[in-house]
């Protein structure tokens, strides 16, 4: 790992455990960081799109400061070990996709493998196949007709012409 073993560490500390699937999300920053300048993002500047919801979202959290709670960590649930990093200012994406490996290893040797290997013979660099995300949105609250809760507009529902939230809408379906 060209990095100090810094950034391992502060993934290690916020993950809870070593691991290889936060070895792929420390080298995928660190790839990001190598190939587009990027550095932690403390509002919007940075949007990272991770199609697993895995450990390696982890290291994206806390080494690029891409977050659910600042509306910059997308989660498109494709299941595969890929992450596609933008810059909001400039619309720029590269996305990282990690490549299959045929060597069998146990994981610590898969976790160490990943942390020392050069990044192109463990990822992909592929141009984005979607666009860069709009800015997060702050929505109105309407409380749920039924159980009382608040929820953003756009998560109701209207049943029997009441607003509802989606744990009390009861979806229609005929089988198709």
């Amino acid at each position: 790992m060209k990095n100090s073993n810094a950034d391992w560490k502060k993934a290690v500390e916020f993950h809870g455990h070593e691991c290889p699937g936060l070895a792929i999300g420390v080298r995928a920053v660190e790839a990001a960081r190598e190939k587009m300048g990027i550095t932690f993002s403390k509002d919007e500047e940075i949007v990272c799109v991770t199609e697993n919801d895995a450990c390696g979202v982890d290291a994206v959290q806390v080494l690029m400061g891409c977050t659910l709670g600042k509306g910059n960590l997308i989660y498109r649930p494709t299941g595969k070990q890929a992450f596609t990093f933008f810059k909001r200012k400039t619309g720029e994406g590269l996305r990282i996709v990690l490549k299959p490996s045929s060597k069998e290893m146990d994981r610590k040797k898969r976790q160490e493998y990943l942390l020392s290997a050069e990044l192109e013979e463990i990822f992909e660099f592929k141009e984005p196949h979607f666009s860069l995300p709009e800015t997060a949105r702050l929505f109105s609250t309407v409380v749920c007709e039924i159980c009382g809760e608040a929820v953003p507009e756009h998560k109701a529902r209207i049943q029997d012409g009441k607003k509802v939230c989606m744990d009390c809408f009861k979806e229609y379906s005929r089988g198709w």
